[in-house]
């Protein structure tokens, strides 16, 4: 049997991670098996196994995939802003209702805590998004534009709030309805730490 080259091998792992990404989102972790990501993407599942290790390896690459994600969507919201305060505004603006979504919410808010353990996942929280808070914290503490004792502390407590609205926005009956008003609350308290 032939040897596939490096880029037969990456879209082989690129289709699994998606078939699973798309699978997880709709389902659920524990609803799906390696055998029905295989079978979606077309691939055995010894091939899943080769390129992610196990069930677990394949949910923390989707999970690691849907956080970096959300960070791309607070980019995007974000690179026109010149005014570090409307950056932050956003930013977090991005961040809920990208969580939210239904391509992020399963894997991010309920499977994430729970199958990779709260220190992964704050891990994975941290490289993303929590990244680009610590990045505009730091600039508006850097212009004397926030009130904060500690920059890191007030990061972590903004980053606490928004994991904490973005589960009541997901639970709640009528999402886009929450998703405002969590956002009117955070803007509120946002304003709370402006210098």
């Amino acid at each position: 049997m032939p040897r596939r080259t490096k880029a037969e091998s990456e879209a082989t792992a690129a289709a699994v991670l998606a078939a699973a990404r798309n699978l997880y989102a709709r389902r659920g972790y524990a609803a799906v098996a390696v055998e029905e990501v295989a079978a979606a993407c077309g691939v055995t599942r010894g091939a899943v196994y080769h390129h992610f290790g196990s069930r677990a390896g394949l949910f923390a690459a989707v999970h690691a995939d849907v956080t970096a994600a959300v960070a791309a969507e607070i980019e995007r919201a974000t690179e026109r802003e010149r005014d570090l305060w409307a950056s932050l505004e956003a930013g977090c603006r991005a961040f809920l209702a990208a969580v939210v979504a239904d391509d992020a919410r399963q894997v991010v808010l309920v499977d994430g805590p729970a199958v990779l353990g709260w220190a992964r996942w704050r891990e994975d929280d941290a490289r993303s998004s929590g990244r680009l808070l610590d990045e505009v914290l730091d600039g508006l503490a850097e212009a004397g534009l926030v009130r904060a004792a500690d920059v890191r502390a007030t990061a972590a407590l903004l980053s606490g709030a928004m994991n904490e609205a973005a589960l009541w926005v997901a639970a709640a009956p009528d999402r886009d309805r929450a998703l405002e008003q969590a956002w009117e609350a955070l803007r509120r308290l946002l304003r709370g730490i402006e210098a």
